[in-house]
């Protein structure tokens, strides 16, 4: 996204908001503004309490607190920082103190997900050992090789197939209506994108692929709390900002956008929203600004249906083949032509 974006210091952003992670990785590129927006005001809550905490506390504490290490002192560390939270914001993770008692980076439906895949279901498909062989440092060879001869049994395609079915996935992992413009077999496409990212040498260093696996991040972290990157982020916390609602609001009262980052909020509109919903986006950045944004199981493209005012940018395939969101089917960067 960084990448694929590449905005100039001092632009202006627009964030879809979801946990917050591709918001706060924003803010080293020392941005004027990064507006983060989301309609869902739990998500909105949890960037907020991330917001503070990164403001407040030092790495290692971050981490502590976030969950990524272990700890038994976030429920302190909460109340030192908790006055600088908006009033509902507070009020919600006073009553949810369990989640962060807990290590809130867990407590996502995804998140749960994907853990109860790697405490109860890849057990009975591969031991520890063999796992943790996969994620080792090997050739690109090496590493095909051992997909092929050790992990891609009979167990792992029957049991992950059933896992990741459109049935369970909807019902355990993400809201069915982000499935309902999917054509096809989900758990087909997800075993194919999977098998595909599992014989490259990109897994040994992947932290999504680790915590799908382990349950654990281990040794690797999000961008944004890199070591290289946790100052710079610090510094520029404040100019992230939290808007409830969808982009277009954020966009009336804050735009225009150098860039936006759109997350995959196509996946679930059916082509008549999209195609409503684009033009408005496109109108909300400057011309020669760009949008990024993934295409999970449902293929959409602005510059399909706006050719004359979106160009799609050939460093999206490239880009689509670095991406540590393996399961995606695509990363696009699309450039703002002309005026509207």
């Amino acid at each position: 996204m960084l990448k694929g974006l590449d905005p100039n210091k001092g632009s202006k952003i627009l964030s879809i908001g979801s946990a917050g992670d591709n918001s706060f990785s924003l803010l080293t590129t020392q941005p004027e503004v990064v507006v983060a927006v989301d309609v869902n005001k739990i998500q909105l809550h949890l960037i907020e309490l991330k917001k503070i905490c990164i403001k407040n506390l030092s790495r290692e504490d971050t981490l502590r607190f976030l969950g990524f290490i272990p700890s038994d002192k976030r429920e302190a560390s909460f109340e030192w920082i908790k006055n600088e939270l908006s009033t509902p914001a507070r009020i919600h993770w006073e009553s949810n103190i369990e989640l962060i008692r807990a290590g809130i980076i867990h407590q996502g439906k995804f998140e749960k997900y994907f853990r109860l895949f790697s405490q109860k279901v890849l057990p009975w498909i591969h031991s520890p050992k063999t796992v943790e062989a996969l994620l080792i440092h090997k050739t690109k060879a090496e590493q095909a090789d051992f997909y092929n001869t050790k992990w891609n049994t009979w167990r792992w395609k029957l049991l992950f197939r059933i896992f990741f079915s459109r049935y369970l996935m909807g019902k355990l992992g993400r809201d069915p209506e982000f499935l309902k413009e999917v054509k096809g077999s989900v758990s087909d496409f997800i075993y194919s994108k999977a098998a595909q990212h599992l014989k490259s040498i990109s897994a040994q260093s992947n932290y999504i692929l680790r915590y799908n696996l382990t349950g654990s991040f281990e040794d690797l972290l999000p961008h944004y709390l890199l070591e290289e990157n946790y100052d710079l982020v610090k510094s520029n916390i404040d100019k992230l900002v939290l808007h409830e609602g969808f982009a277009q609001s954020a966009i009336a009262e804050f735009g225009p956008f150098h860039c936006m980052n759109l997350s995959d909020i196509f996946e679930y509109m059916n082509d008549a929203l999209f195609k409503s919903t684009a033009e408005t986006l496109v109108k909300g950045v400057i011309q020669g600004g760009k949008i990024a944004y993934w295409n999970l199981m449902v293929p959409r493209k602005i510059s399909r249906i706006l050719p004359e005012k979106v160009q799609y940018l050939t460093i999206s395939s490239e880009l689509s083949a670095l991406d540590k969101g393996f399961f995606y089917k695509e990363f696009i960067v699309d450039e703002r032509k002309d005026s509207w």
